[in-house]
């Protein structure tokens, strides 16, 4: 490994650390490895340099996806107004993280983080910190158990799950291969959000470029990290019911873009993403 874990962050009150499967390839850590990151290990690197070999636009794309999270993030804050945030598959902390963004703009936003690595919990303790007045929490749990992640105490100690809530599911939703379940996990999770909450998405979608982005995802799935590609028609399906944010459900990179976002091409960006409005 070539991490920069700092771990003289970890007071001696700190959780032991944990057994982090190094030699098991983890979606996050393949992220982390893409995006330019050094916490990641062997088993990380060869999964992504022989996927990126195959398709050599991927880290233009992990890359736009990171960038529209960040705005995403400042527009629930500052356009919105939502000041309580549910980050599930928050990955290794790369900055600006999305409480950096929210709480720039609001020092009191509360974040909730959701992550299964080992490796992401240790920065989790170690680097995750809010604001004074704010709050930043971390829950080692799973996507696939909405419901344990809504009753956790860190859930229900840092949001108030009676006002707005913005539900963060980036570039999470194409690691649940099954099309019932990804919709049912959505489903569980912003069903006791009240009106006014926001379902912020990015997901692999196949329309920008069929042939490699299949062949993305299948090298991924031979890789032992299971995933499923997406048409633009099958993502829109999870905003079913929500008031949809224009520009809609789009390429990442065209979600009201900066200089960054506006440099890229169509077909170098596999992500597509929008904000939904729960009524």
């Amino acid at each position: 490994m070539s991490g920069n874990l700092d771990w003289s962050r970890l007071t001696p009150d700190s959780p032991k650390p944990v057994d982090l499967r190094t030699n098991q390839p983890h979606s996050a850590r393949v992220y982390d490895y893409m995006l330019g990151g050094k916490d990641n290990f062997a088993a990380d690197r060869k999964v992504a340099e022989e996927v990126m070999a195959l398709s050599p636009y991927l880290r233009v794309s992990v890359r736009a996806n990171r960038n529209f999270m960040v705005r995403v993030a400042r527009y629930l804050a500052s356009e919105l107004g939502i000041t309580q945030f549910l980050d599930i598959g928050t990955g290794l902390p790369t900055s600006p993280n999305l409480h950096e963004v929210v709480q720039r703009v609001n020092p009191e936003a509360r974040i909730v983080y959701i992550d299964n690595d080992p490796i992401v919990l240790q920065h989790a303790r170690a680097l995750l910190v809010g604001t004074p007045t704010g709050k930043t929490s971390y829950i080692d749990a799973d996507i696939h158990d909405p419901q344990g992640i809504l009753d956790a105490a860190e859930t229900q100690n840092t949001l108030d799950l009676g006002k707005p809530v913005a539900l963060c599911l980036i570039a999470i939703l194409h690691f649940i291969p099954d099309e019932q379940e990804a919709h049912e996990i959505v489903r569980k999770l912003l069903r006791p959000l009240p009106s006014g909450s926001a379902l912020a998405l990015s997901t692999i979608a196949v329309d920008a470029a069929p042939e490699r982005v299949t062949s993305a995802v299948a090298a991924f799935n031979a890789r032992g990290i299971a995933s499923k590609t997406r048409t633009r028609a099958e993502v829109d399906l999870f905003f079913e019911g929500l008031d949809i944010v224009p520009p809609g459900l789009v390429p990442v990179h065209h979600w009201h873009p900066d200089a960054e976002a506006r440099s890229l091409k169509d077909d170098e960006v596999s992500m597509y993403g929008g904000i939904g409005i729960k009524r």
